[in-house]
């Protein structure tokens, strides 16, 4: 059976290419993807409803996305204007992870080519994150009952504070961030578990970390569903991380993510998180990592 893959053509909500924020890199992955031969068990996604936004934000902020009123000064705070294309955008994001997440229950792993906006708050985004799309899916899946425990593994190299200020308290969910220490957010959410590492760590000592803090979590006890954030930022090449990852070692992280999970019989959600690099062509690669890695799962 091909993965199952969540994508739309306006993931991608336009910006100029000399935008921090590299847009186009939605396009050029499914491209990737395409080059692959893994775009057979593709999915379009839907706009996610109003009402599961609100399990995750205030209703104010909500209302300030969908009609493209948000104020200038959290604009300034997501690092871009919410026009009606990234407002879009952010809603189709939200609903192609919750899609995934059913796909993953149904089929074991599935992978949304977009997502990881985990520095959206409750109140309103921040960084490049105007929904927090994780957070929303897993309170919607525990809203519906479709799952009792959540667990969410972010490796995005910025700690993961919106999605740990949202699910903080929530009993039915772990939030496990593993970063680098010294880089954005500078004020951080505590996870139930957070790592932060030195700037330059490379590939053996990343891994390392990492295999011991899979197990902790499986220690931790058994979950209905996990999020990956699969974030590619960790490598040494990206412009806004601080760790020194190659794509051998990208390639071994998400194979020890998803054949952990996996083994124990665990659905896996993965979305992409980020990753900033003028060569978009490179980037997507990266990106594509994860998915031919998650078709070895399928």
């Amino acid at each position: 059976m091909p993965l199952q893959i969540v994508s739309h053509p306006d993931y991608d909500a336009g910006f100029a290419p000399e935008h921090r924020f590299p847009m186009s890199k939605y396009g050029h992955l499914m491209d990737r993807l395409g080059e692959l031969g893994l775009i057979g068990g593709l999915t379009q996604a839907e706009p996610i409803a109003a009402a599961r936004l609100h399990l995750a934000h205030d209703a104010d902020y909500v209302g300030q996305v969908l009609a493209c009123s948000v104020p200038a000064h959290i604009e300034r705070e997501i690092g871009f204007p919410v026009g009606e294309r990234v407002s879009r955008r952010a809603q189709l994001a939200a609903g192609g992870t919750l899609a995934a997440a059913h796909l993953a229950l149904a089929h074991g792993v599935a992978c949304n080519a977009a997502g990881g906006s985990h520095h959206a708050r409750r109140a309103q985004g921040a960084g490049f994150c105007t929904f927090n799309d994780v957070a929303i899916a897993a309170l919607a899946l525990l809203d519906g009952r479709l799952v009792g425990s959540v667990l969410v593994v972010d490796l995005d190299v910025h700690q993961g504070d919106g999605t740990a200020e949202i699910l903080g308290g929530n009993p039915d969910v772990f939030t496990f961030s593993m970063h680098a220490e010294k880089n954005y957010p500078v004020r951080k959410v505590a996870s139930g578990l957070d790592i932060g590492l030195p700037d330059g760590t490379g590939d053996d000592v990343y891994l390392e970390i990492l295999v011991e803090a899979l197990a902790r979590l499986s220690r931790r006890g058994e979950w209905d569903l996990v999020f990956y954030n699969a974030g590619v930022d960790p490598h040494r090449e990206d412009r806004l991380g601080r760790l020194a990852l190659s794509d051998d070692g990208l390639r071994r992280r998400e194979r020890m993510v998803i054949e952990h999970f996996r083994d124990a019989g665990i659905p896996l959600c993965a979305v992409i998180g980020g990753g900033y690099s003028t060569d978009v062509a490179a980037l997507a690669a990266r990106h594509a990592i994860l998915f031919e890695t998650a078709s070895a799962f399928a």
